[in-house]
């Protein structure tokens, strides 16, 4: 150990010495050096920091819990209205939720660089279905963030910072607001989740929409989120789907990405399938994007997709009679997982969008988070003091949960949920209404549908006249 802490500090004064004046100008730049399987952040500012890789305690067992006797009141209710038992929870806020669209910041910054439109939106595609992969086995729920709550993540190794607020609880709406640390894009959106269950399964739609813009191009892209829907909550083993058909709009060239995320059908066989097209403001299709969601995405001329597709069709002909003699034999206790092929298998021809990275091997055990999620609840040396007082990774439930504590979280979640409550209805005794702090309500620019829009000034650190909600 005192051989890495020697390594390190000889890093550091080397990192420190050898800045260039374009790294004089970022504000705490942070380096990251990989040593063994360990992440080492390097900063102006902080000598090193260790980032983790598990979560302080493994998932708890939720076999003991009778979770058919809480949710058959439930059925075909809109279960955001619902105060949910802490075992159905995972330690993340759903604010923290969100920002793991950011997983994949990469993309955009390539999308940056290229001068070609389709090829832009190639990237962005990538960039909405890489958003949602984060949710493959991820059955767990977030906790319902407070009102007024926050969170913000600054990631100078990837070029990024994202405020998130909770400007509403009856309806739940989340805010969020992400920009790059060189002004090259800003992605923004708020999210309205309805939540319902319907006897063996809950679906969520993700009401809300998404914006992209590129600054150096001076494009505007917008889209919303498949649906969503976690299989077997009461019995057998739970499974996710996402389904629906996402526009992707560019509103500067009107250039459409058309992505279909297939349900599972009968047979299973286009579980986790995205397919779709990208077509020019004339309509004439300039590309096929085909792959899952779970894993990866490639893009094809559309000529070279339809003979490949033909070709499968009549090789497939003998196996859709044998699947038609096997059709039905299943159970009604439960929507069993369907088998699925374990890859993608890449046409000749295709160009390689995104890929996955692989989960850490302990994943199952820390609520099958990846590796970014389990960073996002991490509270780094200092950060207590410069964080504002409502991020959610000072909330005590969710780090009593990450700390394995069941009994405290749910005394502390039902603590936070009736101070919540009191805090509404002195608010009503006073007549007084609720003042968002960091975004307000307003028509998108590009949509004009309604959206939060950030009125900036959080970064400036002036936090006194935030409530105490924790």
């Amino acid at each position: 150990s005192c051989l890495l802490l020697t390594f390190l500090t000889s890093m550091v004064q080397a990192l420190c010495d050898s800045k260039t004046s374009q790294e004089n100008n970022m504000r705490e730049k942070r380096h990251v050096v990989v040593f063994g399987h360990v992440s080492v952040c390097l900063c102006r500012h902080v000598c090193f920091f260790i980032c983790r890789k598990t979560l302080p305690f493994p998932m708890f067992s939720r076999n003991d819990f009778s979770i058919w006797g809480f949710l058959r009141k439930c059925i075909g209710m809109e279960l955001s209205k619902i105060t949910m038992p802490i075992v159905f929870n995972e330690p993340l806020s759903f604010l923290q939720r969100i920002t793991e669209y950011m997983e994949h910041t990469y993309l955009i910054h390539q999308a940056c660089t290229l001068s070609d439109s389709i090829e832009r939106m190639q990237l962005v595609a990538a960039f909405a279905v890489s958003a949602v992969a984060s949710q493959w086995d991820r059955t767990g729920k977030p906790f319902n963030p407070l009102l007024g709550e926050t969170y913000e993540l600054i990631r100078e190794d990837e070029g990024y910072r994202l405020i998130s607020e909770q400007v509403s609880h009856h309806p739940p709406i989340s805010a969020f607001y992400a920009e790059s640390l060189c002004q090259d894009f800003k992605f923004h959106g708020s999210i309205y989740p309805k939540l319902k269950f319907w006897g063996k399964s809950v679906e969520a739609e993700p009401k809300g929409t998404m914006t992209l813009e590129l600054s150096k191009h001076r494009e505007a892209y917008t889209w919303t989120n498949p649906m969503c829907c976690v299989h077997n909550v009461i019995l057998g083993k739970l499974w996710i789907e996402q389904y629906g058909t996402v526009e992707i709009v560019n509103h500067s060239t009107q250039e459409k990405c058309v992505l279909n995320f297939k349900p599972c059908g009968m047979f299973g066989k286009e579980l986790h399938r995205v397919e779709g097209h990208i077509q020019d403001k004339s309509k004439k299709k300039r590309c096929v994007i085909y792959g899952k969601w779970t894993e990866c995405l490639y893009t094809i001329e559309p000529k070279v997709y339809d003979a490949n597709k033909r070709a499968e069709k009549k090789s497939g002909d003998s196996k859709k009679h044998k699947q038609e003699q096997n059709a039905g034999r299943g159970t009604d206790d439960a929507d069993e997982m369907p088998d699925v092929e374990d890859t993608v298998t890449m046409i000749p021809g295709s160009t390689l969008l995104w890929r996955i990275a692989p989960r850490p091997t302990h994943s199952a055990q820390m609520y099958n988070f990846t590796s970014f999620a389990m960073t996002l609840n991490e509270l780094e040396p200092g950060m207590e003091g410069v964080i504002a007082p409502t991020d959610c990774r000072l909330r005590p439930d969710i780090r009593a949960m990450e700390n394995g504590d069941i009994d405290t979280a749910c005394q502390e979640k039902e603590r936070l949920e009736e101070k919540q409550r009191a805090a509404r209805r002195e608010r009503a005794k006073d007549e007084e209404e609720w003042s968002t702090r960091w975004f307000q309500q307003g028509p998108n620019s590009y949509t004009r549908t309604a959206d939060w829009i950030y009125t900036g000034g959080y970064f400036d650190r002036k936090y006194s006249h935030l409530p105490d909600i924790y």
